[in-house]
């Protein structure tokens, strides 16, 4: 493995945890869109808020992290990609902004009418902003980001077959996480209404999700005829990995055993994940850039991973302190000093 390679590594990691912790985090706001009236939906929009509440600005440091790795390890790829994709991006950022905005607002508002809007704000924008984010994968996966400063179509590069099967497949993901990871939640406090509830919409997301996933195969041989190569080709494996873990999830599910089902989950997420890289390497900006093409000089690569790892010893332990802390049961809250809810 180059230096390139492992600092590419490093950044791939953060994305993929990006995509667990955040992409729970997105979907619990899709479930809050499509829980139901006020009454209706309240326990379902206060099962969503306790469990995100504690993370959801947390997890944001894994894009952070992943944005800083790639701007400073590989600034050509990270000023292709922003200067030609700068509208989804721009769109994602928005979404983000206007996310944790009404998050925050909407719980210490006392109208009625200002609480719906700031939940709908916070709904929509959870729906939206995973939607772009997978639309700018598959721009980039899909080989519409030539190198040098916006030299791609800044409509096309997104507004295409790819993008938009990525982007579907996101909002689908992290709705499908949210819904695994919320079962556990809702029977850890008791809720083993709300836990069947969660466990039906996991299962419903999944059988969905395969579909599509299927239905995409014949989106990229036609749209992106290299991804479909490496998918089929050497990325193989990863994918049946996937397949594989995917499964195991449903039969988790089906049997009610919610933290396992969560592992499982994350397994085929993150081997789906892994497929992408795998499928066009050596490529960062396929077919024209190569992972070492596209590097910073030695020193700055060894620099980079040096601060990386100094920086992983910090954070790392923090947050899955951070994680752990806010999975005890009620009770185990309350004899650790902590308040439930």
């Amino acid at each position: 493995m180059t230096l390139a390679e492992a600092v590419l590594g490093a950044a791939f990691t953060g994305l993929v945890a990006y995509a667990l912790f955040g992409g729970a985090d997105f979907g619990g706001g899709v479930w809050d869109l499509l829980a139901g009236g006020t009454e209706r939906g309240r326990r379902t929009r206060e099962r969503v808020e306790r469990s995100i509440g504690p993370v959801w600005e947390a997890n944001h440091v894994w894009l952070i992290f992943v944005l800083v790795v790639l701007w400073t390890g590989f600034s050509g790829v990270f000023a292709a990609a922003v200067t030609t994709l700068y509208l989804p991006l721009t769109l994602a950022a928005f979404g983000i902004i206007a996310r944790g905005a009404a998050f925050a607002y909407r719980k210490s508002v006392d109208t009625l009418g200002m609480r719906r809007f700031f939940g709908a704000a916070f709904a929509v924008s959870s729906l939206l902003t995973p939607f772009f984010f997978g639309a700018v994968v598959g721009g980039v996966a899909a080989g519409r980001v030539p190198p040098g400063i916006a030299a791609g179509n800044v409509i096309g590069s997104w507004v295409n077959p790819t993008s938009f099967l990525g982007g579907t497949l996101a909002v689908l993901v992290c709705a499908y996480l949210a819904a695994v990871f919320l079962c556990g939640d809702a029977r850890r406090d008791g809720e083993d209404d709300l836990a069947e509830v969660f466990r039906r919409r996991a299962l419903v997301t999944a059988v969905v999700t395969g579909a599509v996933g299927l239905a995409g195969i014949a989106v990229l041989r036609t749209d992106a005829p290299l991804l479909f190569d490496g998918l089929t080709g050497r990325g193989l494996p990863v994918v049946a990995l996937s397949v594989v873990a995917g499964l195991t999830a449903l039969w988790l599910l089906m049997t009610r055993r919610y933290i396992a089902a969560r592992l499982a989950s994350a397994l085929a997420v993150t081997a789906i994940l892994v497929g992408w890289p795998v499928s066009q390497y050596p490529y960062l900006l396929p077919p024209a850039r190569t992972v070492d093409e596209a590097a910073a000089g030695r020193p700055t690569l060894l620099a980079l991973l040096i601060a990386l790892c100094a920086g992983a010893a910090i954070l790392v332990p923090a947050l899955v302190y951070l994680y752990v802390l806010f999975q005890r049961t009620p009770s185990e809250r309350q004899e650790g000093g902590h308040p439930p809810g």
